[in-house]
């Protein structure tokens, strides 16, 4: 087994989706230590003997894994040499792409950067409204929003929302349950109004209790019995208003994020806006 690996993310563009693609790949495999590089904008064939000049002198005779996103075929074949390890991304699966839907590919470098300043625009909005909607602020925007995630004090919806904006350019907000709506079991008509778009936070009573603690400990809000009974009165109040719940206990913020846009159906309505 290697106990290291010399690894180089080459593109025709940023080298962001060869390195991205790359480290899905090689985190599964933790006990190698990786030392990578990227090699970005190789445009023309002066360019990719330079880059294989480069890592062959670099990792020579150790095998380097070469991950290359770069589309024109005769400079991808440059890096198809004996001594790396060659990892074709694009040809292989653009090939079969072309045949499966019938028709040819662009082939032209860069384009998804073209399209990445327009999810960069929508992202930027989706982040200034989730921070001005942030815990229950300017309720009467919440038409606005795309998702709207509910639940008692600290059980995690703030830095789902702000997930739900920077990484996916969803207008996300977030309402806090306090004691008005706890005890009496009901919502503002500004989340009644859009409770297709609702989805409830919720957790443990012992993780809750053990968050406040280090914030509040001793305090009354701290307490076990107060997360217990808050919680089962969020329940309550998600049940009666048929809103779809997500337990956020041992799931990351992405997990959670993902598991909330699958309940408010997101993934469904933007799948045919992937790229």
């Amino acid at each position: 087994m290697w106990n290291s690996k010399d690894v180089y993310y080459i593109s025709d563009s940023t080298a962001i989706l060869a390195e991205e693609m790359g480290q899905a790949l090689l985190c599964q495999f933790q006990e190698i230590s990786f030392n990578t590089e990227k090699i970005p904008f190789v445009k023309s064939k002066a360019d990719a003997d330079k880059a294989l000049r480069h890592i062959l002198a670099q990792s020579g005779g150790r095998f380097p894994l070469v991950f290359c996103t770069i589309m024109d075929e005769n400079l991808r074949k440059i890096f198809d040499s004996p001594e790396v390890v060659y990892f074709d991304i694009f040809g292989n699966f653009l090939q079969q792409l072309e045949t499966c839907l019938e028709t040819k590919a662009l082939r032209e470098p860069g384009f998804l950067r073209q399209i990445d300043d327009a999810r960069h625009t929508k992202r930027v909005e989706a982040i200034h409204f989730s921070i001005e909607h942030d815990d229950g602020t300017r309720t009467r925007e919440y038409d606005e929003a795309e998702i709207i995630l509910i639940g008692i004090s600290r059980s995690g919806k703030t830095p789902v929302s702000v997930y739900l904006a920077s990484h996916m350019g969803l207008k996300a907000a977030n309402f806090p349950l306090t004691e008005d709506q706890l005890n009496s079991y009901t919502l503002p008509a500004d989340i009644i109004r859009n409770l297709g778009n609702v989805i409830g936070i919720t957790t443990s009573p012992h993780l809750l209790h053990k968050i406040r603690e280090k914030r509040y400990g001793g305090s009354n809000y701290a307490k076990l019995s107060t997360c217990t009974n808050e919680l089962n009165q969020a329940q309550q109040i998600f049940m009666k208003f048929g809103i779809p719940v997500v337990h956020t206990e041992g799931k990351s913020i992405e997990e959670t994020a993902v598991q909330v846009t699958q309940l408010a159906g997101i993934s469904k309505k933007q799948r045919r806006n992937i790229y």
